[in-house]
């Protein structure tokens, strides 16, 4: 079966394949996902080659535990697997270095004011960019809660902060991404 040839109708098949092991079943769902979970990897892990292991071992423990997914209609083996990288990307970034929050109060950082449309005037390069200047911590808390859509008691839970901290990180994150938006607006 080729990329092309393969229908909306046909995932849940392409999944009972890749739980039978069949590797070329495995490829193709590799190729059709691998572009866009570099680039979740990327907007968590800064450095290209640790991105591109992350995104190996986040394939590999999505095949490896295959047997437990359950497809529950179209779309739902991609988000399984963004599951599984951005799990694998945090795993990466805990080990690097635990999260944490520097003791200045986080009303010290206002923000300027930027423009409403300084990031319409920004390509996707532009704002990967802007976000991957941002500490790790802020990073990790900003991806989740703007990305990922994780409120900031499930953030917690992953990162294994306070939802204060959490707060905090995203409050730090967005004036710092603000900062750097307003010579650009």
């Amino acid at each position: 079966m080729k990329k092309t040839d393969l229908h909306i109708a046909d995932e849940e098949h392409l999944i009972k394949c890749c739980k039978n092991n069949d590797a070329q079943a495995q490829k193709l769902l590799y190729s059709m996902h691998v572009e866009s979970m570099m680039i979740v990897c990327l907007r968590y892990v800064v450095n290209p080659e640790d991105a591109r292991e992350v995104l190996m071992d986040g394939f590999f423990n999505f095949f490896k535990n295959i047997d437990r997914f359950t497809y529950m209609g179209i779309g739902s083996p991609r988000a399984w697997l963004k599951k599984i990288v951005v799990n694998q990307c945090l795993m990466h970034l805990r080990k690097k270095q635990p999260f944490y929050v520097n003791s200045k109060d986080p009303e010290l950082y206002d923000a300027p004011d930027v423009s409403e449309n300084a990031l319409d005037q920004l390509t996707v390069k532009e704002i990967l960019r802007l976000v991957h200047d941002l500490p790790d911590g802020y990073r990790a808390v900003f991806n989740l809660y703007v990305f990922e859509g994780k409120n900031h008691k499930e953030i917690g839970a992953l990162l294994d902060i306070s939802e204060s901290t959490s707060k905090t990180q995203l409050h730090r994150a967005r004036a710092l991404l603000k900062e750097k938006l307003v010579p650009i607006s």
